[in-house]
């Protein structure tokens, strides 16, 4: 019975996990390629705002199942890890576009998202269960969202995306610290780390890891930025020059 129940869980990259990232990979190049066949058309944003809805659903719908569930508790359920926030952010995005959402998207997304593809923090049951499918349906469709707005539909971050990213992930991570303090609760991991094994035991102990993760982000964030902005000033020399 043991022997079952173990292998009836979540390995990171055992079979599941490698087919969860081959899913990702053909739904990356399939969403960036409808993005760009439909860049700037009615079907475009019709496309933006039905995924949008499913993003929404799909993080209402989990929300509530952990809120129905029996070991429910408020101070754990609250959507408070970015993880949860970047669902929502870029559920918003999809449906208006706004570019403050889109920003957050662009960075929470690409950077703090994928750490759950490469690095799950998943103690429970493997496929076809139910929290299999909710984990990686949560993870893979923010990702999804940020590859399909920048390289699909043609949205591009600059340097005051990368601040408004900057100033509201560091105003999170203020609140988080101090609700996590006073709650005895771990969002962000930003209080302790995470009792799975992560990227960040490769980091050092507490708080040494929450400093070496900011200045990791801001360095990728900033990387992130630079070929899109250069990229922009090309194009702007290009058109200031006499046909």
């Amino acid at each position: 019975m043991d022997a079952t129940a173990a292998q009836d869980q979540f390995t990171a990259y055992g079979p599941s996990h490698w087919a969860v990232l081959a899913v990702f990979a053909v739904g990356a190049v399939l969403l960036v390629l409808s993005g760009r066949a439909h860049r700037h058309s009615p079907s475009e944003r019709l496309t933006s705002r039905v995924f949008g809805v499913v993003l929404l659903a799909v993080h209402l719908s989990a929300l509530g199942y952990t809120m129905s569930s029996r070991d429910w508790s408020l101070l754990d359920t609250i959507p408070l890890h970015l993880s949860d926030l970047a669902g929502f952010v870029a559920a918003f995005v999809l449906l208006t576009h706004t570019r403050w959402a889109y920003a957050l998207t662009y960075y929470w997304c690409l950077t703090l998202s994928p750490q759950a593809l490469f690095s799950p923090v998943l103690a429970g049951p493997d496929f076809p269960h139910h929290e299999f499918l909710a984990f990686w349906a949560l993870h893979l469709l923010v990702v999804w969202a940020a590859i399909y707005l920048t390289w699909g539909v043609g949205l591009h971050p600059t340097w005051r995306d990368y601040r408004t990213a900057v100033t509201i992930t560091a105003c999170w991570a203020v609140f988080a610290i101090a609700f996590n303090s006073a709650t005895g609760t771990n969002y962000g991991y930003l209080n302790r780390k995470p009792t799975t094994g992560s990227i960040l035991d490769a980091l050092g102990p507490w708080p040494w890891y929450v400093v070496a993760e900011v200045a990791i982000i801001l360095a990728v964030w900033a990387a992130l930025t630079v070929p899109w902005t250069l990229t922009a000033r090309r194009g702007e020399d290009v058109g200031e020059k006499p046909n």
